[in-house]
């Protein structure tokens, strides 16, 4: 149940009865919506919960209406992109996590930044209209009271999942003409041969529907129409900055009662109390937590977060809450769990700190791209070159890295690019083409991390003993302007000294919601 229907040929009857089959939930309670752990209805019970209820309570949209002009201004400039095409965007469908049982749903980045919706199995239809689009909004409708799959659907049914806006509610905050998803099917039919904008890989009855499309350049130029954000997305990723602080500030509450715990998974008790910040101020996390302390850290991307947090470690943390428009901030800090950095600990914070600082320094409109990049390892390869770890200067180049830094070996302890875009996705904009984004200059809106971070691992022979196992990540979320570069993100502390105090200041105040 919920797996779309293959086309196999036929009319709009045949599209029709696909679109009935993604709503038979809604019409009919047919043996794939119920299991063998559901308990047998008779006629007698069906006929007598069908009657006698009022209307349900209406469900308050929960989109802003603030996004209305602007989701309507970004739909016209991808109308100007695709002349005389239609254009279809779904936001996808629930995924089966485990037999009957989904996965909380996220929509399609670019299907919200369009819309300003975010439910499942949604799809925005744009119909060439002269020089322009004229753009639908195809929803699904649940059952209302006294239809059986009011209180008979697991997946759809409102006494199970809980009631929806109506196709009404939604038009009238998105300003978007809101339509049943029954009616897709005969919306799209006639298109079914012509080559078409799709953003496939979503939703499989739309991609079986419109087999002619043109979803590369459609991915790649809605990436990079949203590139450069507006006024409204800075303030979307304000927020997400602003609660993920506070996130961190939760995390930091509960060093003191996890470190030399080994009884428990520390790391996992630490990433909860994050996600309980992100349920509570946004829709959840931006991406899974990582979390790791000690030599956990040097784990680029450790997300078992499954071990112990032993005294004296640091506590590598990139986490990031995602607002309820699905904006995310992505931001890491390296703290001493006993409070306190030791000498090499602190050394190696230290180099991160000025890495970042200069890369930082280049988040300017009209730079590259890389720019940041280029900055904050050329100081990362100056320091491990200082230290005995790096053979070469950082100013040595050869044929393959002809930019330097140390021949490109630092790239050994520090694994990573310095910057991703950042916005409505973690990864924002990953479609576009490189030479717009990778090897492309930076604009006024665009927003990225400078996450520069060395990792030394326990088993590297190549660096001293006193600094194997130590992991420093330092990221922050950085909004290019005109003039200096501006961190949304500096809420949080960076420089070691004010790690220091934040932890301390932290800990002693009472927790806030």
């Amino acid at each position: 149940m919920g797996h779309p229907a293959q086309l196999t040929g036929g009319g709009p009857s045949t599209l029709g009865r696909m679109s009935e089959q993604r709503d038979s939930e809604v019409t009919a309670a047919p043996p794939s919506d119920q299991t063998s752990y559901d308990i047998p209805m008779s006629a007698q019970l069906r006929a007598a919960i069908a009657r006698d209820w009022d209307p349900a309570p209406p469900m308050p949209h929960p989109a802003r209406a603030d996004v209305a002009p602007r989701a309507a201004a970004r739909r016209a400039a991808l109308s100007a992109k695709f002349p005389h095409q239609l254009i279809v965007v779904p936001a996808g469908n629930l995924k089966v996590r485990a037999n009957d049982t989904e996965y909380a749903f996220r929509a399609a980045g670019s299907f919200t930044w369009l819309t300003g919706e975010t439910v499942a199995d949604a799809v925005l239809v744009m119909t060439p209209i002269g020089a322009g689009h004229d753009a639908t909004l195809y929803v699904r409708e649940y059952a209302g009271p006294g239809e059986p799959n009011y209180f008979l659907s697991r997946k759809h049914g409102a006494l199970w999942v809980g009631n929806v806006p109506t196709a009404r509610e939604t038009e009238d905050l998105l300003g978007l003409p809101t339509r049943g998803l029954g009616e897709l099917g005969a919306a799209l039919w006639p298109w079914r041969d012509a080559p078409v904008a799709v953003l496939r890989g979503f939703d499989s009855a739309v991609d079986t529907l419109l087999p002619q499309s043109r979803d590369t350049e459609l991915a790649q130029t809605l990436d990079e129409l949203r590139l450069a954000k507006d006024s409204w997305e800075i303030d979307r990723l304000r927020d997400a900055c602003a609660a993920t602080a506070r996130g961190f500030a939760d995390v930091a509450r509960e060093l003191p009662n996890v470190v030399g715990r080994t009884d428990l998974r520390g790391e996992r008790w630490l990433e909860g109390t994050f996600w309980r910040r992100a349920r509570l101020e946004g829709n959840d996390v931006g991406y899974t937590s990582i979390v790791g302390a000690g030599r956990d850290g040097t784990v680029l991307h450790w997300m078992r977060n499954h071990n112990a947090v032993a005294p004296g470690a640091l506590l590598l943390a990139d986490m990031g809450v995602e607002t309820d428009e699905l904006y995310t901030a992505d931001v890491t800090r390296t703290m001493p769990v006993s409070g306190a950095y030791t000498p090499d600990q602190l050394r190696v914070y230290r180099a991160v700190y000025e890495a970042q600082e200069a890369g930082i320094a280049e988040v300017k409109a009209g730079a590259d791209f890389l720019a940041a990049h280029r900055a904050a390892t050329w100081v990362l390869a100056d320091h491990l070159h200082s230290w005995g770890i790096l053979p070469v200067t950082a100013d040595v180049s050869c044929a393959d890295n002809p930019e330097a830094p140390g021949a490109g070996l630092h790239r050994r302890y520090t694994l990573h690019g310095v910057s991703h875009m950042l916005g409505i996705d973690v990864h924002d904009c990953a479609k576009a083409r490189d030479e717009t984004y990778r090897d492309g200059k930076l604009a006024a809106g665009h927003v990225l991390t400078v996450e520069p971070g060395l990792y030394f691992q326990v088993n590297d022979r190549t660096v001293p003993p006193e600094l194997r196992g130590i992991a420093v990540r330092i990221e922050d979320d950085i909004w290019t302007t005109e003039g200096a570069p501006v961190n949304l993100s500096a809420g949080l502390p960076r420089h070691p000294d004010e790690v220091v105090a934040w932890l301390r200041e932290t800990q002693e105040a009472p927790a806030q919601l």
